[in-house]
């Protein structure tokens, strides 16, 4: 029996290092480096969470090409179920993202692929409904899906689940009011300080917080290398992660967001999720792309028992 059930995108991320200061036209740039990782916001999640000890089950639409069938190798090797990924009829390939990192920055550009084709249709609800909980990433990458998306969050509330969602980026910079249906049917909802300010269509954190707390159940707000603020109702803890050497902050925060759910699924305290979130992403970044500091499972362990026991909150629920 899966606890999790993550429904969302499913591709790779190529990713190229060395990325010159300028970047002229017509000219040969050379990269220093290069990852070829599982990515998509969705997978990540799914994939660093079963890594944790969650049982997980994933449901995506992926192309007949290689990629995808790499990409679900990818979970199904740590376990993941990936019986409800559906291989689409069509000619439309899976998505695949390259990402660019530059300074402090990255560019991303992502061909979406099959991720624009899955429809509800393709749920088997009844598949949903045997989990505890139901996960979303990519709200507005999932075009085909999007006008049922809040069918699919009620249903699972009226199930009995609990439900979380990252939304990422919003390509067309919309941020569209359909959002709003879905948040009230959603326990905790997961952007960073960008987003959050973007669907709150203000500047000021705080005025943000305090509209998204009023939309959905929990509110965390991912800040980097700042301190992550979770927020429910009149009640706000603030944490800072620990400090570590970074190497690639792709995939940190739906790390951050499987170890969140990973203890709030065991009942734990939020300012005990909040810090455990801020283990795991940080863990994340040691290594390059979203997922392979996660395929070091003693690695993850030992560090997240390690930093954890700095916190002082006692016994850490994980399990070799």
């Amino acid at each position: 029996m899966i606890e999790v059930c993550v429904v969302g995108e499913l591709n790779l991320d190529l990713i190229l290092y060395g990325l010159p200061k300028d970047l002229p036209a017509g000219r040969e740039l050379l990269a220093s480096g290069l990852a070829f990782t599982l990515g998509s916001s969705s997978a990540i999640f799914a994939h660093n969470l079963r890594v944790l000890g969650t049982q997980v089950g994933f449901i995506s639409k992926i192309g007949g090409d290689p990629l995808g069938k790499m990409a679900v190798e990818r979970l199904s090797t740590v376990g993941v179920d990936i019986s409800q990924v559906r291989q689409g009829t069509s000619k439309t390939s899976t998505g695949l993202t390259v990402v660019l990192p530059h300074d402090q920055d990255r560019y991303m550009l992502t061909y979406p692929g099959t991720m624009f084709e899955m429809q509800y249709s393709d749920i088997d609800m009844d598949y949903v409904r045997g989990a505890r909980h139901l996960h979303l990433s990519s709200f507005f990458l999932n075009r085909a899906l999007r006008p049922r998306i809040p069918d699919l969050f009620r249903q699972a509330k009226e199930a009995g689940l609990t439900t979380s969602l990252d939304t990422n980026d919003d390509p067309e910079d919309r941020w569209g009011q359909d959002l709003h249906e879905v948040l009230k049917y959603v326990d905790v909802f997961f952007p960073n300080e960008r987003e959050a300010k973007k669907i709150a269509r203000t500047t000021d954190l705080s005025q943000a917080m305090d509209l998204l707390a009023g939309l959905s159940k929990i509110v965390v707000v991912k800040r980097g290398s700042g301190s992550a603020i979770c927020r429910m109702g009149d009640e706000q803890w603030s944490l800072a992660p620990p400090d570590v050497n970074l190497v690639d902050d792709v995939g940190a925060g739906d790390t951050f967001n499987a170890g969140f759910i990973y203890l709030y699924l065991r009942r734990a305290k939020l300012e005990d999720c909040l810090a455990f979130a801020n283990i795991a992403a940080a863990y994340s970044v040691t290594k390059e792309g979203g997922t392979e500091a996660f395929r070091d499972r003693s690695g993850l362990f030992s560090f997240m028992r390690q930093q954890w026991n700095t916190t002082g909150r006692g016994a850490l629920p994980l399990k070799d």
